[in-house]
Protein backbone atom coordinates (compact mmCIF):
# COMPACT_ATOMS: atom_id res chain seq x y z
CA UNK A 1 0.00 0.00 0.00
CA UNK A 2 2.68 2.23 0.71
CA UNK A 3 3.98 1.88 -2.86
CA UNK A 4 0.52 3.27 -3.76
CA UNK A 5 0.72 6.70 -1.50
CA UNK A 6 4.11 7.20 -2.83
CA UNK A 7 3.88 10.35 -4.17
CA UNK A 8 6.29 10.09 -7.39
CA UNK A 9 4.27 6.19 -8.17
CA UNK A 10 1.35 8.77 -8.38
CA UNK A 11 2.62 10.72 -10.48
CA UNK A 12 3.97 8.71 -12.73
CA UNK A 13 0.79 7.02 -13.04
CA UNK A 14 -1.22 9.51 -13.77
CA UNK A 15 1.26 11.21 -16.17
CA UNK A 16 0.89 7.59 -18.20
CA UNK A 17 -2.56 7.29 -18.12
CA UNK A 18 -3.24 11.06 -19.08
CA UNK A 19 -0.75 10.93 -21.31
CA UNK A 20 -2.82 7.91 -23.15
CA UNK A 21 -5.98 10.22 -23.40
CA UNK A 22 -6.44 10.28 -27.21
CA UNK A 23 -7.49 13.94 -27.50
CA UNK A 24 -7.27 13.42 -31.81
CA UNK A 25 -9.43 10.61 -31.77
CA UNK A 26 -12.17 11.76 -29.45
CA UNK A 27 -12.27 15.37 -31.36
CA UNK A 28 -12.47 13.86 -34.73
CA UNK A 29 -15.16 11.33 -33.64
CA UNK A 30 -17.18 13.72 -31.46
CA UNK A 31 -17.31 17.16 -33.94
CA UNK A 32 -16.62 15.04 -37.43
CA UNK A 33 -17.63 11.97 -36.74
CA UNK A 34 -15.35 10.37 -37.96
CA UNK A 35 -12.62 7.84 -37.07
CA UNK A 36 -9.28 8.63 -38.08
CA UNK A 37 -7.83 5.91 -36.44
CA UNK A 38 -9.25 3.92 -39.75
CA UNK A 39 -8.92 6.67 -41.81
CA UNK A 40 -5.17 8.26 -43.53
CA UNK A 41 -2.08 7.25 -41.71
CA UNK A 42 -4.32 6.24 -38.98
CA UNK A 43 -2.73 8.31 -36.24
CA UNK A 44 -3.89 10.19 -33.76
CA UNK A 45 -2.10 13.17 -34.07
CA UNK A 46 -2.85 16.35 -35.00
CA UNK A 47 -1.85 16.16 -38.58
CA UNK A 48 -3.91 13.10 -39.49
CA UNK A 49 -6.87 14.77 -38.31
CA UNK A 50 -6.41 17.33 -40.51
CA UNK A 51 -5.96 15.52 -43.20
CA UNK A 52 -9.04 13.67 -42.62
CA UNK A 53 -11.30 15.50 -41.40
CA UNK A 54 -9.95 18.31 -43.99
CA UNK A 55 -11.79 15.53 -46.60
CA UNK A 56 -15.36 16.88 -45.66
CA UNK A 57 -14.91 20.08 -43.56
CA UNK A 58 -11.97 22.10 -44.12
CA UNK A 59 -13.06 24.71 -41.74
CA UNK A 60 -13.70 22.03 -39.04
CA UNK A 61 -10.46 20.43 -39.80
CA UNK A 62 -8.37 23.79 -39.24
CA UNK A 63 -9.81 24.18 -35.90
CA UNK A 64 -9.96 20.50 -34.61
CA UNK A 65 -6.51 20.48 -35.84
CA UNK A 66 -5.34 23.12 -33.66
CA UNK A 67 -6.98 21.80 -30.62
CA UNK A 68 -5.27 18.21 -31.05
CA UNK A 69 -2.00 19.85 -30.71
CA UNK A 70 -2.77 22.34 -28.07
CA UNK A 71 -4.71 19.31 -26.05
CA UNK A 72 -2.05 16.57 -26.85
CA UNK A 73 0.69 19.84 -25.40
CA UNK A 74 -1.02 20.09 -22.31
CA UNK A 75 -1.38 16.00 -21.45
CA UNK A 76 1.85 16.95 -20.50
CA UNK A 77 2.18 20.08 -19.03
CA UNK A 78 -0.26 19.90 -16.72
CA UNK A 79 0.78 17.40 -15.11
CA UNK A 80 4.36 18.15 -14.95
CA UNK A 81 3.58 21.75 -13.44
CA UNK A 82 0.93 20.15 -10.70
CA UNK A 83 4.33 18.18 -9.80
CA UNK A 84 6.19 20.83 -9.35
CA UNK A 85 3.84 22.58 -7.47
CA UNK A 86 4.19 19.61 -5.08
CA UNK A 87 7.70 20.62 -5.26
CA UNK A 88 8.99 17.53 -6.83
CA UNK A 89 12.34 16.80 -7.61
CA UNK A 90 13.95 17.46 -11.18
CA UNK A 91 14.21 13.65 -11.32
CA UNK A 92 11.23 13.21 -10.57
CA UNK A 93 9.72 15.57 -13.20
CA UNK A 94 11.42 13.81 -16.08
CA UNK A 95 10.16 10.59 -15.33
CA UNK A 96 6.93 11.99 -15.58
CA UNK A 97 7.99 13.82 -19.03
CA UNK A 98 9.10 10.23 -20.52
CA UNK A 99 5.80 8.68 -19.40
CA UNK A 100 3.38 11.24 -20.49
CA UNK A 101 5.22 10.71 -23.86
CA UNK A 102 4.97 6.70 -23.47
CA UNK A 103 1.92 6.98 -22.71
CA UNK A 104 0.53 9.44 -25.86
CA UNK A 105 2.54 6.96 -28.26
CA UNK A 106 1.43 3.81 -26.69
CA UNK A 107 -1.75 4.28 -25.31
CA UNK A 108 -3.09 2.49 -22.39
CA UNK A 109 -7.29 3.07 -24.11
CA UNK A 110 -5.71 1.94 -27.65
CA UNK A 111 -4.38 -1.30 -27.00
CA UNK A 112 -0.99 0.49 -26.73
CA UNK A 113 -1.14 2.00 -29.96
CA UNK A 114 -0.93 5.69 -30.10
CA UNK A 115 0.55 9.09 -31.85
CA UNK A 116 3.96 10.31 -32.49
CA UNK A 117 4.90 12.17 -29.43
CA UNK A 118 5.34 14.96 -31.27
CA UNK A 119 2.96 17.77 -29.43
CA UNK A 120 3.32 15.69 -25.96
CA UNK A 121 7.06 16.08 -26.31
CA UNK A 122 6.56 19.98 -27.03
CA UNK A 123 4.13 19.91 -23.85
CA UNK A 124 7.28 18.75 -21.47
CA UNK A 125 9.92 20.08 -23.01
CA UNK A 126 8.36 23.90 -22.70
CA UNK A 127 8.20 22.95 -19.30
CA UNK A 128 11.65 21.68 -18.64
CA UNK A 129 13.85 22.99 -21.05
CA UNK A 130 12.10 26.26 -22.45
CA UNK A 131 14.83 27.77 -24.36
CA UNK A 132 15.97 25.05 -26.57
CA UNK A 133 12.41 24.12 -26.97
CA UNK A 134 11.26 28.07 -28.45
CA UNK A 135 14.57 27.41 -30.64
CA UNK A 136 12.70 24.14 -31.85
CA UNK A 137 9.83 25.87 -32.56
CA UNK A 138 10.94 28.41 -34.15
CA UNK A 139 12.77 25.73 -36.27
CA UNK A 140 9.99 23.83 -36.84
CA UNK A 141 7.78 26.91 -37.82
CA UNK A 142 10.16 27.83 -40.17
CA UNK A 143 10.68 24.08 -41.86
CA UNK A 144 6.67 23.67 -42.42
CA UNK A 145 5.87 26.93 -43.62
CA UNK A 146 8.78 26.26 -46.34
CA UNK A 147 8.92 22.45 -47.01
CA UNK A 148 5.51 21.76 -45.57
CA UNK A 149 5.93 18.39 -44.61
CA UNK A 150 4.82 17.47 -41.18
CA UNK A 151 6.71 15.06 -40.12
CA UNK A 152 10.18 16.54 -41.75
CA UNK A 153 9.48 19.47 -39.68
CA UNK A 154 8.92 18.15 -36.67
CA UNK A 155 11.82 15.62 -36.49
CA UNK A 156 14.00 18.92 -37.78
CA UNK A 157 12.27 20.52 -34.44
CA UNK A 158 13.18 17.61 -32.48
CA UNK A 159 16.78 17.96 -33.49
CA UNK A 160 16.95 21.41 -32.86
CA UNK A 161 15.82 21.48 -29.37
CA UNK A 162 18.06 18.62 -28.92
CA UNK A 163 21.18 19.99 -29.89
CA UNK A 164 20.16 23.72 -28.31
CA UNK A 165 20.20 21.83 -24.92
CA UNK A 166 23.26 20.12 -25.24
CA UNK A 167 24.64 23.40 -26.20
CA UNK A 168 22.92 25.44 -23.96
CA UNK A 169 24.53 23.32 -21.08
CA UNK A 170 22.52 20.51 -20.82
CA UNK A 171 19.91 22.27 -18.70
CA UNK A 172 18.47 19.22 -17.67
CA UNK A 173 19.92 19.67 -14.09
CA UNK A 174 19.64 15.89 -13.18
CA UNK A 175 23.59 15.23 -14.55
CA UNK A 176 22.53 13.23 -17.05
CA UNK A 177 20.99 14.04 -20.66
CA UNK A 178 19.63 10.24 -21.02
CA UNK A 179 15.78 11.51 -20.14
CA UNK A 180 16.02 13.96 -23.05
CA UNK A 181 17.02 11.26 -25.27
CA UNK A 182 14.80 8.45 -24.80
CA UNK A 183 11.76 11.34 -25.37
CA UNK A 184 13.76 12.14 -28.42
CA UNK A 185 14.00 8.36 -29.11
CA UNK A 186 10.87 7.43 -28.87
CA UNK A 187 9.48 10.05 -31.07
CA UNK A 188 12.47 9.24 -33.65
CA UNK A 189 11.23 5.62 -33.49
CA UNK A 190 7.11 6.21 -34.20
CA UNK A 191 8.24 8.38 -36.81
CA UNK A 192 10.38 5.61 -38.77
CA UNK A 193 7.42 4.98 -41.12
CA UNK A 194 7.82 9.23 -42.34
CA UNK A 195 11.26 8.39 -42.38
CA UNK A 196 10.91 5.48 -44.84
CA UNK A 197 8.79 7.39 -47.15
CA UNK A 198 10.76 10.96 -46.85
CA UNK A 199 13.83 8.78 -47.97
CA UNK A 200 11.75 7.23 -51.03
CA UNK A 201 10.24 11.04 -51.81
CA UNK A 202 6.62 9.45 -51.03
CA UNK A 203 5.92 11.21 -47.94
CA UNK A 204 2.53 13.90 -48.64
CA UNK A 205 2.67 17.55 -47.99
CA UNK A 206 0.64 19.27 -46.10
CA UNK A 207 -1.41 21.61 -48.42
Amino acid sequence: MDFLTNSNVLFYIIAYLVGSIPFGLILAKLFANVNVKESGSGSIGATNVLRVVKQTNPKLAKKLGIATVLLDALKGTVVLIVAIMFNAPTETLWAIAVLSVLGHCYSVYLSLEGGKGVATGLGVFIVLIPIPTLIGAIVWGFCAKVLKVSSLSSLLGLTAVILSAILFNNGLEVGSNAPMYIIAFIIYYKHIPNIIRLIKGEEKKVI
